[in-house]
This record gives structure tokens, C-alpha cells and sequence, in this order.
């Protein structure tokens, strides 16, 4: 039996929250996996804007700056530990200027001071370069960012330049989320940890569901079965190396792919970058609003989410 499905059949026996009843299992792997799913919380991060939605597509999305710091306030106050940032220019395209991420990143701490972590995106959009998704991180040198390795390493003969990119980011205590599209990029992360090209001790990574540019329409939101191959390459050669796991989930489906990723011990990514509709298919007012439905629709006997002292201790260095 894989240890997704088993994770799952622990939750609908019961067994949760550090529990001390006997349990046995001939598989020592098994019980490993048991005690620690039990004791660690559920980190929520918050994506609330994405590099493509407008005001179109809701009018409370948050794009400029005090937006933004505003929303950041109300997802804390919902659960939330850690901020996924994106930043608008003037037009409100996207941008990863440094210099707008210091006033976003401004507005957020006025609001929320250091109640979040702030991961700041480095994504292209097919705008930016590898060297310039760099050179903004360099230059601004924030506590947390996203990586997509797709696009920080598009080529065999970019490995190099990422490693000397990745012992940086060790160096100078930047904690890196790694993003993954597809069970073929968990398959090469793995590669890449396993000849150190990526080093860092403390590995995140976010496993993506669902297409960014698909349709907004039930037959194409993502699917909870869709995590279940992430998982199974996970489990098999990246658990026993210190990765945790997070996951998106773009259309109507979040909240159900996100109690999904807590069964199977992973972490919860939310908000409008992914999915503008509650679970009932209405729009949801808010990023908040979304972050209350999932911490209202766990189970009572589940993990519990992490306050951002504990999401600090777990993902910062």
C-alpha cells in the first residue's frame, strides 16, 4: 500500500494529533511516517494576486502596495504564516523590480510587522530572464523567494550557474521554495538534490495542480488525484532527504486539493493567483475568505496550522 493511501486511511480511522493509542505496523517506514504526520502543523501561505490577474477578474485583488499589505493583514488574521508576493509596475504588469518589492514589502511589515514570512516571486512570465530572476533576488535579498526550476535552470548547461545561484541563497540565509509543475520536474529536483546542486539543508518545495492559463471551467480546475503522483515520487526520494512539500491548486477545486495535501502530510498554498471561488462555485469576497473555509473544513482530529513562529522554526534558517 503507498504511504499517501495510508496516510489517508490513518485520517478516516481517527488517529491524529499526537496521538499515544498502540499502533503497529510491520513497516517501520510506516510508523516513522505516522508519528511525524501527527506532530507537524500546516503551514498556510497565501498567494493573493498571481502576475496576471486584474481587477477584471476580481475587484479585490490586491495589486499595488497598500493593497496589498491590507490583505496581508487580513490572511494572517485567517491563518495564514506566509505571504506568496507578486508585485504590479505602474500599468500593473508584472514586474519582479526590486525597488517595488521594498515598498510592497513595506506595506505588508506596517500592517502585520513580523507576523508573515514574505516570499517574494521571482517568476518570468516569459518576461525575465534567468539572469535577471537572479540579479533581482541578489539585489534584494529577502528572507524567502520562490524558484520555479524550469525557469532558473531551462537548460542541462544551467546547472552550474543555479548551483553557484543556490549556495548563495544558503549563504546568505535565503530560504528558497523550489516549484514544480509536473511529477517529470519532482523526478529532476531529485537529481539536483541528490548531486547537491542544491544544497540548502532545509528544503521546500510546491507542487503545482492544475494549468495557470486553462480554461475557467469545471472539467479543467484541478483535481485532488492529481497530487497522488507528486506524492508517490516524493515519498519514495524525497522524504528521507528533509523536503517538505506545499501545494497550489488552480480553479474551484482548492479546498478540496488543499485537505487532500494535509492528509498526505504536506502544506497548503491559497488565494487568488490559483482560484477566486469558494467551495460552493460563488466568489469569494477575499483571500481571507478562502483561508477561513479551509481552516473551518478541516477535520477536528487533523493537524493543526502553524502560527508564523512555528512556519519560521520550519522553513527559515
Amino acid at each position: 500500500m503507498p504511504i499517501y493511501e495510508f496516510r489517508k486511511a490513518v485520517f478516516r480511522n481517527g488517529l491524529s494529533g499526537g496521538a499515544t493509542e498502540p499502533f503497529t505496523h510491520n513497516d517501520k517506514s510506516f510508523q516513522i511516517t505516522y508519528i511525524t504526520l501527527m506532530q507537524e502543523p500546516i503551514i498556510i501561505l497565501t498567494a493573493p494576486n498571481g502576475a496576471k490577474k486584474t481587477k477584471k477578474d476580481h475587484p479585490n485583488i490586491p495589486l499595488f502596495p497598500e493593497e496589498i499589505g491590507v490583505a496581508a493583514r487580513d490572511c494572517r488574521d485567517a491563518g495564514a504564516a506566509l505571504i506568496h508576493l507578486h508585485i504590479r509596475d505602474e500599468r500593473a504588469a508584472h514586474t519582479i523590480d526590486a525597488e517595488g518589492y521594498k515598498k510592497a514589502i513595506a506595506a505588508i511589515k506596517n500592517q502585520v510587522g513580523d507576523d508573515l514570512i514574505i516570499q517574494v516571486t521571482s517568476e518570468s512570465v516569459e518576461i525575465f530572464s534567468p539572469e535577471e530572476q537572479i540579479a533581482m533576488v541578489r539585489e534584494l535579498k529577502p528572507e524567502a523567494v520562490s524558484l520555479a526550476i524550469r525557469e532558473i535552470i531551462p537548460t542541462q548547461a544551467d546547472e552550474s550557474r543555479a548551483a553557484e545561484f543556490f549556495a548563495w541563497l544558503q549563504t546568505n540565509k535565503i530560504a528558497p521554495q523550489f516549484i514544480l509543475y509536473s511529477p517529470e520536474e519532482v523526478k529532476y529536483f531529485t537529481r539536483l538534490v541528490e548531486e547537491k546542486i542544491i544544497p540548502q539543508d532545509n528544503k521546500f518545495v510546491l507542487f503545482v495542480l492544475g494549468k495557470k492559463n486553462g480554461p475557467n471551467i469545471e472539467s479543467a480546475y484541478a483535481n485532488p488525484e492529481d497530487l497522488h503522483p507528486f506524492v508517490e515520487i516524493y515519498e519514495k526520494h524525497l522524504k528521507s532527504r528533509n523536503v517538505k512539500w506545499a501545494v497550489c491548486a488552480f480553479g474551484g477545486y482548492e479546498n478540496k486539493c488543499m485537505l487532500e495535501a494535509v492528509k498526505l502530510g504536506g502544506h497548503v498554498r491559497i488565494g487568488f493567483e490559483n482560484n477566486i471561488l469558494m467551495a460552493d462555485g460563488s466568489i469569494a469576497p477575499d483571500n481571507a475568505a478562502l483561508i477561513r473555509q479551509f481552516v473551518n473544513s478541516l477535520p477536528k482530529d487533523s493537524r493543526k496550522p502553524a502560527d508564523v513562529e512555528m512556519a519560521k522554526r520550519m522553513l527559515l534558517y
